[in-house]
């Protein structure tokens, strides 16, 4: 706390101050010797955020904020590095919060069509008659966001799900066992799969257990709420 001060909120995107005493330890430290940065790297981040959620160009950015330059030259550490760690880091305190063991060791796997007709990189889903992207996420059995593998709409949900397949083992190196509906090719998971020791479980045609957990995650991802009769599956869905 030594140093902070408080300040308003200049934006509704802004970092609040607790928000900030949680990511400041993530930053670079500031050296001892040479020359003393000029740029407050809260300001930086306020600017990414500002950008992220205004959709606005580099050099429309507020006059008020670092130069764009110095702000974009970061994001690239940012992006990178920054958001991953706060991310794994929040979710596995949120774990312990929960009394559950800080790295999961299940998750379940599923797809999202969403509408970009001016992505530069789209698709058309057919059985969702989209035009656009597809998200394939793996979040644990709570619905804590685990990994993201953004693709064009045509990508099958067996192809996105096997590059989770093969990454998330670095990420998260205790998740053992993967949950999948009935739409992913479950000889094609299993392939993907046997050199990485996991267990891929997929569920036919039958509700996935705790599907109603993706759903939420996609809704809050989407800044909405999942639908009234995915949510209401809450209440006769096992617990895996």
């Amino acid at each position: 706390m030594a140093g902070f001060e408080k300040r308003a909120k200049r934006y509704p995107t802004d970092l609040t101050d607790e928000e900030w005493l949680f990511i400041r330890p993530f930053l670079p430290s500031i050296p001892n010797r040479g020359r003393k940065p000029t740029t407050d790297l809260r300001e930086v981040l306020d600017a990414l955020r500002y950008l992220a959620r205004t959709g606005g160009g580099w050099r429309m950015l507020p006059n008020d904020f670092p130069p764009w330059q110095t702000v974009y030259w970061f994001r690239r550490f940012v992006r990178r590095l920054l958001f991953k760690t706060i991310h794994d880091v929040a979710l596995m305190l949120d774990r312990e919060r929960e009394s559950r063991e800080q790295s999961p060791t299940a998750a379940v796997v599923d797809s999202q069509s969403i509408k970009a007709p001016a992505a530069e990189k789209r698709g058309f889903d057919v059985g969702k008659k989209i035009v656009g992207r597809k998200r394939h996420i793996a979040v644990d059995t709570d619905g804590r966001l685990l990994m993201v593998n953004l693709t064009a709409a045509d990508i099958s949900d067996t192809a996105g799900a096997q590059h989770i397949v093969a990454a998330i083992h670095k990420r998260w190196p205790w998740l053992k066992h993967l949950f999948a509906d009935g739409a992913y090719d479950r000889t094609r998971l299993l392939d993907a799969a046997a050199y990485r020791d996991f267990v891929i479980e997929t569920s036919g045609f039958k509700v996935l257990p705790r599907r109603w957990v993706v759903e939420r995650t996609f809704g809050w991802m989407t800044g909405g709420n999942a639908s009234s009769e995915t949510m209401s599956s809450a209440s006769t869905s096992p617990k895996p």
